[in-house]
C-alpha cells in the first residue's frame, strides 16, 4: 500500500498543542504503516480516556479536553485515523473503507492492551467508535458522544448532501475553510492547523474518502455493523453514558442526538450547547470534558 509521512516540521508551534507525539508500526493487516497517537496524563491510571476525531479533523481537536481529563488523573489517548494527523496517509482513495478504519481501531486497542475506556467521540469517530465496544466489551466502561451517529441505513440527508459537496468541490480540499464555517470560535491560525497534515492534496485522500463511506444504498459496507451496533448500545451496555450536543449543527445536531439517545440504554438528559455548531470540542471542550467528569465522579 503507498502512503505518504507528513514531515514533522509541519506541526511546530501549532496554536494549543505542546504534546509529545507517539507511534505504533505493523499492526496486523496494516504492516509497513505508521499511526500516530497522544498519550498524556498517568499512564498507570486505572482510567482511560480515547478520544477518536472524524473527518477533516485529528487528534488537534482534542487538545482542549485533553488536560481537563489528565487533570483528573486519567490517562489520555488520541489516536489520529490513518489518512489524518500525523499517522501516515495511503494514497489511493480504494484503500479506505469503513471496515479498513475500524478494524485499524480494534487492533490498535489490543496493541496498546487498554482497558477501563471511556470512549469519546464524535462525528466519524462515533460513526466507527461506537461499533468498537459490542467487538471488546470488558474494555469500555463510559461514553462521552457529540454530534455523531450510527450508520444504520442509506442516508437521505440534505445537510450531509451539502456536507459532501464541500469536500468533493475541490481535490484539494479546504480544510481551514471548513473548520472556520462550522466550528463556532475558531480563530484563523487554529482553523489553519488543520492543514498541517496536509502539505497538498496528496495527502488528502483519507479527507476526500470519508464522505463517501457513507452509505447510499442498503448494500453498502458498515450498516450491518451499525445494526448491529445499536442493539449492543440499546441491550447490553452497562455502563455510565455522557451527551453533549452542539444545537448549531444542522447534520449530526438535535435531531440525530436525540435519536442516539433513544438508543443508548440509560442515557441522561444531555447538555446543550446552544451556540455550538458540529465541532463541539473546539467551541467547549474543556467545559464538556469537566462537565462529563462530574458526571461520572472523577472530577480533579
Amino acid at each position: 500500500m503507498e502512503a505518504l509521512r507528513t514531515d514533522d516540521s509541519r506541526f511546530r508551534n501549532l496554536p494549543g498543542y505542546d504534546f509529545a507525539p507517539h507511534y505504533v508500526e505493523d499492526l496486523p493487516g496494516y504492516e509497513g504503516l505508521r499511526g500516530h497517537y497522544l498519550d498524556e496524563g498517568n499512564k498507570d491510571s486505572d482510567e482511560v480516556f480515547l478520544c477518536l476525531h472524524g473527518e477533516p479533523t485529528w487528534s488537534y481537536l482534542y487538545r482542549k479536553m485533553i488536560p481537563v481529563f489528565a487533570a483528573a488523573g486519567a490517562r489520555v489517548v488520541a489516536p489520529d485515523w490513518l489518512g489524518f494527523g500525523r499517522s501516515d496517509k495511503p494514497v489511493n482513495e480504494s484503500d479506505y473503507s469503513f471496515h479498513f478504519h475500524r478494524d485499524y481501531m480494534l487492533r490498535f486497542i489490543e496493541r496498546l492492551d487498554l482497558k477501563n475506556i471511556t470512549l469519546v467521540c464524535q462525528d466519524w469517530g462515533g460513526v466507527l467508535g461506537l461499533t468498537i465496544p459490542m467487538a471488546m466489551p470488558d474494555r469500555f466502561q463510559r461514553l462521552v458522544i457529540m454530534n455523531t451517529g450510527l450508520i444504520e441505513g442509506p442516508v437521505n440527508m440534505p445537510a450531509f448532501d451539502e456536507w459532501q459537496a464541500e469536500i468533493d468541490s475541490d481535490p484539494d480540499v479546504p480544510i481551514a475553510d471548513i473548520m472556520k464555517k462550522h466550528a463556532t470560535g475558531i480563530g484563523p491560525d487554529e482553523a489553519q492547523a488543520y492543514e498541517a497534515p496536509f502539505p497538498d492534496q496528496r495527502y488528502k485522500a483519507g479527507v476526500r474518502r470519508f464522505p463517501a463511506l457513507i452509505p447510499r444504498s442498503v448494500e453498502a459496507p458498515g450498516i450491518d455493523t451499525g445494526k448491529q451496533a445499536a442493539r449492543f448500545w440499546a441491550t447490553d451496555w452497562a455502563g455510565a453514558s455522557f451527551m453533549a450536543i452542539g444545537m448549531r449543527d444542522p447534520m449530526l445536531g438535535p435531531k440525530i442526538m436525540g435519536y442516539m439517545r433513544t438508543v443508548i440504554r440509560d442515557c441522561p438528559a444531555p447538555l446543550e450547547l446552544a451556540d455550538a455548531g458540529h465541532f463541539v470540542q473546539e467551541s467547549d471542550g474543556a467545559l464538556v470534558a469537566q462537565r462529563a467528569l462530574e458526571s461520572f465522579g472523577l472530577s480533579a
